[in-house]
């Protein structure tokens, strides 16, 4: 067997670079090694490589493939991918295991996680112990079930959660009936899910790490499916990971591991980076020199960590450091997107060299700076924008049909609703790519608003759609419109006779047929279109096969009111309405080499390993750049290092603290030759902005836009 390898270095020092080739050194002599021979039905082991996110394994599959060509056997996936394939692959261990009902199994998706939780706690909610001053239900909820989901990550049993949030929480956080009582939830939740064959991502968790990795026929399966195992990244993986990293070592079976000690950029969502690197105990090491990429940690080192830890003195900053300034946001916005379209025309630097990264990107920020770029003939792409589905016009109107369709939901639509989907369902049929929806549909804003003020007949059992001669000067809306909207109204006829003929199975057909009826049509839709609907109708799916498993069991438990006859229908409008469920509809990744501007968030930007010539770092006076990525309430307790006493500021800061020399030390290598700090004196609530990189601020020296 091969010696296992820890390969440690910073950031863009080459570790990826070194996996693949060591992954294909191994590959030949390993895949000869534990090719079967006597079973020949049974394919060869294959190499298994992680990566931390799925962005990341899309690029290292990629990179893979380049370097060698197909030659081996190579299965890529991240923690969460792993357990969850793994979880469904072998449930019927599990279901022996703990004699659950034999089903096949449901994964839950967060906002499905979110509503089912809260319609089964719904008397604990109201009127039993989750409770908490100043915690709205969302919040409590969520923060429950990020509770039972950073135990499964920690390898921690979830009847422990309860003791743990006791002893490591202040007391003013939360009073200790509130912690027993999200402890006994969890638990109701936990067996709930069970018995129904439900997986949220917590349980599926726990029930890998605490069930399927010990059971020696699982272990036995691994043998025979892998023989060697190589992690990217292993500082942003789970505690969990170690555990069965650890079993595939038991099992002699070859490993590497990269890890980056300035990244870590996941701890405190989940990732517990110092226990992931008790593995180099195991493996030979390899330390690879710092990157030389960057003329920035080149010049400075760590004596820009020292500035801004210790500001005692002014530093003296070089000439590719420099910095915009202004008093109010709005102005930094606009000034920060002058200077880079006065640099991009003056050829000194290319768009798709420049990144804009902030601590938090508002979408005030994000809207200004995409339209002055876009004004100056500049592309920006927009990392992580996730929008909620339902604020497309596209969604919106499929969901006034539904409640239009089924009864009971009337009180869900009004007029603007009825007016803005029949602007969106007026398309006209067998438009060109160049020709925008907008500019075709046959129902026209102000013809909408006068058919749904004249023709719009609100009931909430059953709202309609009357007859356009209601309308007293119908003349008026001409031909085009008429037809347009008299299609509308018998295609909502005929599906309403469908369905109380019992020929529409659920929403998700309405949905479909919505969509084909009067939104695509051989119609263009633009990207951005296409993936939210594409996301609806997954989101619809998903919820609606989760609707008709709980149909099997028990109603009364979970039901709401039997006011509604479609009570699944108005909980799923109310779920797409109350953005729990987001969408990105642009690429998280262009498909060809990215031709704008990066505008992305530091989280974003570092979890995906980016980097440019040239940085504007947005908001550089906002104390959020202290805090890096938001943690998870809690989140301490559950890392294996966590002392079992109080967390306390005290701790918190020195968390913040070290969690920022991370930051800066890996962004610093991702910008390559210039660093541009934007700063405002006053935030968007018109504060005043003093944050860990003030100092950076006063010490640069400024620029203009011409």
């Amino acid at each position: 067997m091969p010696p296992s390898l820890w390969i440690t270095g910073s950031t863009r020092s080459g570790k990826t670079t070194r996996l693949i080739e060591q992954l294909a050194t191994w590959g030949a002599a390993l895949q000869a090694e534990f090719a079967p021979t006597a079973n020949p039905a049974q394919p060869g082991a294959s190499l298994l490589v992680f990566a931390a996110i799925g962005d990341n394994r899309l690029v290292l599959s990629e990179h893979i493939a380049a370097a060698t060509q197909g030659r081996y056997a190579v299965t890529t996936t991240t923690p969460a991918g792993f357990i969850q394939d793994e979880v469904i692959l072998f449930w019927p261990l599990l279901v022996e295991r703990l004699a659950l009902k034999a089903q096949f199994p449901l994964k839950l998706r967060p906002e499905n996680e979110q509503e089912l939780a809260t319609r089964l706690w719904r008397h604990q909610l109201d009127q039993g112990p989750l409770q908490a001053e100043g915690w709205r239900e969302y919040d409590l909820v969520r923060r429950s079930l990020d509770f039972l989901q950073l135990a499964a990550l920690g390898g921690i049993p979830a009847e422990e959660i309860a003791p743990m949030l006791k002893d490591g929480l202040l007391p003013g956080v939360g009073a200790e009936s509130l912690w027993a009582g999200i402890g006994a939830a969890l638990l109701e939740w936990r067996d709930w899910c069970l018995e129904r064959g439900l997986l949220p991502y917590g349980v599926m968790t726990e029930l890998y790490w605490r069930y399927l990795l010990p059971h020696p026929t699982y272990q036995a399966q691994l043998k025979q499916r892998f023989c060697a195992v190589l992690a990217d990244d292993v500082d942003d993986y789970p505690a969990i990971a170690r555990d069965w990293f650890e079993h595939f070592l038991a099992l002699e079976i070859p490993a590497l591991f990269t890890y980056n000690p300035n990244g870590q950029t996941r701890l405190g969502l989940g990732a517990d980076p110092d226990y992931l690197a008790g593995l180099s105990d195991r493996c030979q090491i390899e330390t690879l020199p710092p990157s030389n990429h960057s003329a920035l940690v080149t010049e400075l080192g760590d004596s820009l960590v020292n500035w801004v830890q210790e500001p005692l003195s002014m530093p003296e900053l070089p000439a590719s450091i420099q910095s915009i300034q202004a008093v109010s946001r709005g102005q930094l916005l606009r000034q920060t997107a002058e200077a880079i379209a006065e640099m991009v025309h003056q050829g000194q630097v290319a768009a798709a060299d420049i990144a804009v990264v902030g601590p938090g990107l508002d979408a005030i920020a994000r809207y200004t700076l995409i339209d002055i770029l876009s004004q100056r003939g500049i592309a920006v792409e927009s990392l992580g924008d996730q929008r909620p589905p339902v604020t497309s016009p596209l969604v919106r109107a499929l969901l006034t049909l539904l409640a239009l369709v089924y009864t009971g939901l009337g009180r869900l639509i009004s007029r603007e609703d009825v007016a803005e989907m029949l602007v969106v369902l007026s398309q006209a049929p067998s438009r060109t790519a160049e020709q925008p929806w907008f500019e075709l549909v046959r129902i026209d804003p102000v013809r909408a608003e006068l058919l749904a003020d004249h023709c719009f007949a609100p009931d909430p059992q059953q709202p309609k759609l009357l007859p356009v001669d209601r309308f007293p000067r119908w003349d008026r809306l001409g031909y085009q419109a008429t037809q347009a909207y008299e299609e509308i109204l018998h295609w909502i006829a005929d599906q309403q006779q469908q369905q109380q003929q019992r020929l529409l199975r659920n929403a998700v057909t309405l949905i479909d047929r919505a969509v084909q009826r009067f939104l695509w049509q051989g119609n263009h839709l633009s990207y951005d279109q296409l993936a939210v609907l594409r996301e609806l109708i997954e989101t619809a799916q998903y919820y609606w096969e989760i609707e008709g498993r709980l149909q099997q069991y028990e109603r009364q438990a979970i039901a709401t009111s039997a006011a509604s006859p479609h009570a699944d229908v108005e909980r799923f409008i109310r779920l797409l309405r109350s953005g729990t469920v987001t969408a990105n509809p642009h690429p998280v990744r262009a498909l060809a080499e990215r031709q704008g501007i990066t505008l992305t968030t530091v989280y974003q930007y570092r979890v995906q390993h980016l980097s440019h010539r040239w940085h504007f770092w947005l908001d550089a006076g906002s104390p959020r750049w202290l805090t890096g990525t938001a943690m998870l309430l809690g989140a301490p307790l559950f890392l294996q290092s966590w002392s079992g006493r109080t967390w306390t500021m005290t701790d918190t800061e020195q968390f913040n603290d070290a969690n920022l020399a991370r930051l800066l030390r890996d962004l610093l290598a991702r910008a390559t030759e210039r660093l541009y700090l934007c700063h405002s004196d006053l935030a968007i609530s018109g504060q005043e902005q003093v944050g860990p990189l003030l100092t950076l601020v006063q010490a640069s020296q400024g620029v203009t836009a011409g």
